[in-house]
């Protein structure tokens, strides 16, 4: 809350509006039907739409940006390429149907639409400078024309969509229906049959292994080994070793001192009652809850009890209301103005901001001042060491890269003469955790590409390390002995032999289930079940113990006493009794009206424009408005599938 009555600074906005900037571009880039547009002769058409073409090169390009924003596994391209293309045509056959129908986006309407999309080019509504404009774009490989074509086809294809979207009815009816579904909640018990309790009743016999061996052999292999001797450049080790002289230090201060010049501040804290987004007729009573706190505070009341009770700002609340150090321009004005005449330890009076109303107090006051050289000695010594720990521990680690090129048995030699770190792994594989390093992809990588005798490059780690490696042996990856795998073998065949009896348990008791009148409690204590109830839930919710609701979601349909099952949730199995049934509370209909109303509607909508967007470009064929070239289209794909 303290950000929210702080002053709007200009550079905050511009931030806000290259953040919006980034977003509405990604959505440019992907969405925008003929971004990156090209062709020529030698680019092969797989469609036509009226006069317009889509292009071989125009896919490639999406689907390279696609990638680039990892939205799509390279190994499934293949898969998706023929849908990719049919949406792209679609969205293409929509904007020329939307033409034909006299749709029209006008300039002053593409202009707005642009000063949302790009807000930081614009200032007080007017284009900064189209040189501005069309270096920005450039950025983006596209002219002002290519830029305004899109937004504009984008904007005509909207149009034509929210056509299919109008008059969606939602009717009284289907919103009590779903209402109920949201709503309706059941309570169930049931026995579980996992295969983690069932292990100990497992076991595994020599040749039972020797099978799980020999069916899966390319599964039990050994990966290939690396042992090798690590040398570590720790920043904060190096800079141990760094000595800053007395007189760059004093040199260092004297050359900031604005630095190291503190502003008038005070340490405040505060109790806020809210006024925005409150109704003006409670203005007054919300006043007087203001003053009633002041007297109390007055009266000798703890404030920081009171702040965390009942302050509505709730960044300081739970903290007592305090703020910590404000120096002058980071508040709104009455709130300033109080806070820097108001003399330590004394209560204001009720101050009103745009937020609402506020009880100040001032804890500590600092006038202005020049911080002294010892005061700051610790930083500037911190301060000075980090300008030169980098560049020398950059420096050493290249260094002793290049004598261990010379002689890769010099490791233990070197670490001892510059004080690093020398630690010995032995038989690595990848994706294996080392010492200092942990699981990290670029020294792995590192590792795979250097041979024995041979010396990795400096690899970063983290933000203040830097690692080098020796390469002592390299064993190859190969086939693993049963022995080697043995205990792995023993684990696998009792787990699919448990999972096997969790299931069997469950089909066997839902055979005896009516021998105990379908007490599942007393099923349980016969089958070596675990007996379980759980809380009430919704059919969005989960079973306590069991997974989402959907696996029993016939519960919801079947009348309190009915048995479930046997279910499967992961590796057990469950019988499940429904016990209660909790009916709507129908009096929060009319509150939540609008939310389903809503929800409702985005659900139809959504089917009814799969339906129309399929029946326009359906229509657009037949008439040959859109002529689709599946041998390009059958081409494109093999290439990606080579």
């Amino acid at each position: 809350m303290f950000d929210l009555f702080r002053s709007r600074a200009k550079a905050v906005r511009y931030l806000l509006g290259a953040l919006l900037l980034l977003v509405a571009l990604s959505l440019v880039v992907t969405l925008i039907p003929g971004f990156g547009s090209g062709g020529g002769a030698d680019d092969p058409v797989i469609a036509k739409i009226g006069k317009e073409t889509l292009t071989v090169r125009e896919v490639q390009m999406n689907l390279q940006a696609a990638l680039r924003g990892q939205t799509i596994p390279p190994e499934m391209i293949p898969h998706y390429v023929p849908d990719y293309v049919n949406q792209m045509i679609t969205e293409r056959a929509l904007a020329y149907q939307a033409r034909r129908m006299g749709f029209e986006v006008t300039d002053k309407e593409l202009a707005d639409a642009i000063r949302s999309l790009v807000p930081h080019l614009f200032e007080d509504g007017k284009l900064v400078s189209r040189e501005a404009y069309s270096n920005f774009l450039a950025q983006q490989n596209q002219s002002i024309a290519e830029f305004e074509a899109n937004v504009r086809k984008q904007m005509l294809l909207n149009r034509l969509r929210n056509l299919a979207l109008e008059g969606v009815i939602v009717t009284n009816e289907e919103v009590e229906t779903e209402f109920r579904r949201r709503e309706e909640k059941v309570a169930v018990e049931y026995v579980a049959y996992s295969p983690d309790r069932l292990k100990p009743q497992v076991t595994a016999a020599p040749d039972e292994l020797r099978a799980q061996y020999q069916r899966n052999l390319p599964v039990y292999r050994i990966p290939e080994k690396r042992s090798f001797q690590m040398l570590v450049f720790d920043q904060a080790r190096i800079a141990e070793g760094i000595a800053i002289s007395e007189q760059a230090l004093r040199r260092a201060y004297s050359q900031n001192l604005d630095r190291y010049r503190t502003p008038e501040r005070v340490r405040v804290r505060h109790i806020l009652l809210k006024t925005t987004d409150k109704p003006a007729d409670q203005v007054a009573a919300i006043r007087q809850q203001a003053e009633n706190l002041v007297k109390q505070l007055r009266g000798g009341a703890d404030f920081a009890a009171l702040a965390k009770k009942h302050s509505e700002d709730p960044g300081s609340a739970a903290k007592g209301g305090d703020l910590d150090w404000v120096s002058r321009g980071q508040t709104v004005k009455n709130f300033e103005n109080t806070a820097f005449t108001l003399p330590p330890k004394q209560i204001s009076d009720v101050i009103t901001t745009e937020y609402g109303f506020h009880v100040i107090e001032v804890l500590e006051k600092q006038e202005a001042r020049l911080q002294p050289f010892e005061e700051v000695r610790g930083d500037l010594v911190k301060e000075l060491k980090g300008q030169q720990v980098i560049e020398q521990m950059q420096n050493l680690a290249d260094e002793v890269r290049a004598a261990l090129v010379r002689n890769p048995l010099a490791a233990a030699e070197l670490g001892q003469k510059h004080n690093l770190p020398v630690i010995k792994v032995e038989s690595a594989a990848a994706g294996d955790p080392i010492p200092e390093v942990g699981v990290n992809p670029d020294f792995a990588e590192a590792l795979r590409a250097t041979g024995r005798g041979e010396v990795t490059p400096v690899v970063p780690v983290g933000q203040d390390k830097l690692v080098l490696a020796v390469v002592n042996e390299v064993q190859p990856a190969r086939q693993a002995e049963f022995a080697e795998v043995e205990q792995q073998l023993r684990s696998e065949v009792i787990a699919e032999k448990a999972r096997e009896l969790a299931r069997q348990r469950a089909q066997e008791a839902q055979q005896k289930l009516a021998g105990f009148n379908n007490d599942l409690k007393k099923l349980a204590q016969a089958t070596g079940g675990e007996f379980r109830t759980a809380p009430e839930f919704t059919r969005d919710g989960a079973v306590e113990g069991l997974g989402g609701a959907s696996y029993v979601i016939e519960a919801f349909n079947k009348p309190v006493g009915s048995v479930i099952g046997p279910v499967q949730s992961g590796d057990s199995h469950f019988i499940v009794k429904v016990t209660r049934k909790v009916e709507p509370d129908m009096a929060k209909l009319a509150g939540e009206r609008a939310k389903l109303l809503e929800a409702i509607k985005r659900r139809k909508a959504s089917e009814r424009r799969e339906i129309f967007e399929d029946g326009i470009l359906s229509q657009l064929v037949r008439e040959g408005k859109v002529k689709i070239h599946d041998n390009a289209v059958k081409r494109l794909v093999a290439s990606y599938r080579g």
